[in-house]
């Protein structure tokens, strides 16, 4: 095996970024060892610049490690940080990586808000500041994963004069609906854990933080705060979101604005990320304003595509277009780029499309029918099914798929229901199975056994903007609680985030509805991180959120002609 030695370059490390305020920010800086000045690839965030991936991130990084031993081939690996950029990669195709903490976190101090509007000005002026170095070519890219991919819908808002390009990598937008409040229902299992483990870990000011083995000194820099000093020093996610039900100033502060990312972007997207990032990559690519927009979706787990071969290439051939100005034909490339999957497999196909839905999309309606909990064609009968909302979920099951048939774009479904109590929450999961019984499922961004897609509806907030709704993408206003009458039939359409699948002749399809998380047997190979259970860590089971006496009634389901429930699948005719 060939030793893998680092390549030549220039380290600066805790380099003072000021901002208008008079705080300063820190940020580790590699850089071509060249006089000629380099683009930037820039990211900000909490997680702590001077965390290495393989100690703040053990169980990630031995996953990767095992899965993929040659990845990154060249580099020692050794200056890696949890989802950002490998220096020793980017710097001998001739970029400078420029890695912020964010205020408020490692090494930058001040008042940590996560996505706040604070925060997203910070980016603004690191990007400005790194546009105007000396070695810096005044060309600044972001490229980055999940809180690195975020924030860059929301800086691009803003519009920085040196923001060139950016590869968001599955990056959630809607603060609401992409992940605190998913179709009203707070979201409160991953902020429950991601929150202190990956973020209060390294807040400024931590002593238990790790130390930055580069600098010798401790990642969350040099002041030691004891706890109520932290908590003076931040603002918690979580009491925030549960303490505004409905969507508004607060929500839409830490959310892009569309029509005002103009930026050229490659937006990629997971397929299996449910719960945090994929919304977030359709809709930009579908509503932000920028001409120069493209769209790619991968499987896998969340971190794993960013590292491989497939991903550096996609990576290096956009900026090199828009950062280095190479005529590499990335602009004749096609505006989606799929991975389509198959059951039982991790091979993928990949195509080119050219809008997204794919326009050739045979939007085909199943209907649920409650006498016998089918999914098909014909008109159901007039019949209901109940369930305990707590209890055991309804499952629709289609007849045997007739030929191969391929899904993929977004998915709804509309549902007439009762409740015994004055609300009730819809959990609505996509799924399939072979033949033989067996379900199909996926290496998700972090649940290993991942449905095909996933949706959610608090009936209350059941009121849609007419104006923004699609037919396959309803869009709920949640600005106004619509409580229901015990007994009382409403009617809910519901979002199912996007899918790509090719199932063979012979499956099924089948939609579980639930009141509360889709979930399966504990697995015998649990993530390392989380016990997955089909929804990974993206779980709604806050007590003040979901109290007992509103959210642990019966659910009724009424289904007929007048009650016509379907679901909407994306059916793509054979290429």
């Amino acid at each position: 095996m060939t030793e893998r030695k680092v390549p030549p370059m220039i380290v600066e490390r805790d380099v003072p970024i000021p901002m208008e305020d008079g705080v300063v920010l820190r940020a580790d800086v590699f850089r071509p060892d060249t006089v000629d000045p380099a683009p930037v690839i820039m990211t900000l965030g909490p997680y702590g610049k001077g965390v290495k991936y393989e100690e703040g991130f053990a169980p990630q990084w031995q996953w990767m490690m095992r899965t993929h031993p040659d990845v990154l081939p060249g580099s020692t690996r050794s200056m890696m940080a949890w989802e950002t950029v490998d220096p020793e990669t980017w710097v001998p195709w001739g970029y400078a990586c420029v890695r912020v903490d964010s205020r408020g976190a490692g090494r930058s101090p001040g008042v940590l808000d996560i996505f706040s509007p604070r925060e997203i000005r910070d980016y603004y002026e690191a990007i400005e500041w790194a546009g105007l170095q000396p070695w810096s070519t005044g060309k600044v890219g972001l490229n980055g994963i999940s809180y690195y991919a975020v924030n860059q819908w929301h800086v691009a808002a803003l519009q920085p004069p040196h923001l060139t390009a950016m590869i968001p990598w599955e990056g959630a937008a809607d603060f609401y609906r992409d992940w605190a409040r998913h179709g009203g229902i707070a979201s409160n299992g991953f902020l429950e854990t991601w929150y202190p483990r990956q973020v209060l870990s390294v807040q400024h000011g931590n002593p238990e933080a790790l130390t930055d083995p580069y600098l010798g000194e401790l990642a969350s820099g040099p002041d030691k705060l004891d706890e109520e000093e932290l908590r003076r020093n931040r603002s918690d996610p979580l009491p925030n979101i549960l303490a505004r039900e409905l969507d508004g100033p607060w929500y839409r502060d830490r959310s892009p604005d569309w029509s005002k990312v103009t930026v050229p972007f490659l937006s990629a997207a997971s397929l299996a990320g449910y719960g945090l990032h994929p919304r977030g990559n359709f809709e930009a690519f579908v509503q932000a304003a920028s001409e120069l927009k493209w769209l790619e979706t991968h499987p896998g787990r969340h971190e794993e595509w960013f590292y491989l071969e497939y991903g550096l290439d996609l990576q290096k051939r956009f900026l090199d277009h828009f950062l280095k100005g190479i005529d590499n034909g990335w602009d004749r490339e096609p505006r989606v780029q799929l991975n389509i999957r198959r059951p039982f497999s991790t091979e993928v196909e990949q195509r080119g499309e050219e809008s997204w839905p794919l326009p050739d999309t045979r939007w085909t309606e199943l209907r649920l029918s409650a006498a016998d909990r089918a999914l098909g064609d014909a008109p159901a009968d007039s019949a209901t099914v109940t369930f305990d909302a707590l209890g055991e979920p309804v499952t629709f099951l289609s007849a045997p798929l007739q030929e191969e048939t391929e899904l993929t774009g977004p998915l709804a479904v509309r549902l007439h229901v009762s409740s015994s109590t004055t609300d009730a929450d819809l959990f609505v999961t996509l799924q399939a199975f072979a033949p033989d019984g067996r379900e199909v499922e996926f290496q998700g961004t972090i649940d290993p056994h991942t449905p095909l897609a996933q949706g959610w509806l608090r009936a209350s907030h059941r009121a849609l903007d007419e104006e923004r709704s699609l037919p396959w993408r309803p869009y709920h206003r949640h600005d106004q609680l619509q409580k229901l009458a015990p007994g009382e039939v409403v009617t809910c359409d519901v979002e199912i985030w996007p899918t790509s699948i090719v199932l063979p002749a012979g499956y099924h399809l089948a939609l579980q509805v639930s009141g509360h998380d889709f979930e399966r047997e504990p697995p015998e190979d649990p993530n390392e991180a989380w016990v997955s259970r089909g929804s990974g860590p993206w779980l709604h089971n806050h007590p003040e959120d979901r109290p007992l006496p509103e959210f642990g009634g019966r659910t009724t389901l009424h289904t007929g002609p007048d009650h016509d429930s379907v679901l909407l699948v994306p059916v793509i005719p054979p290429r």
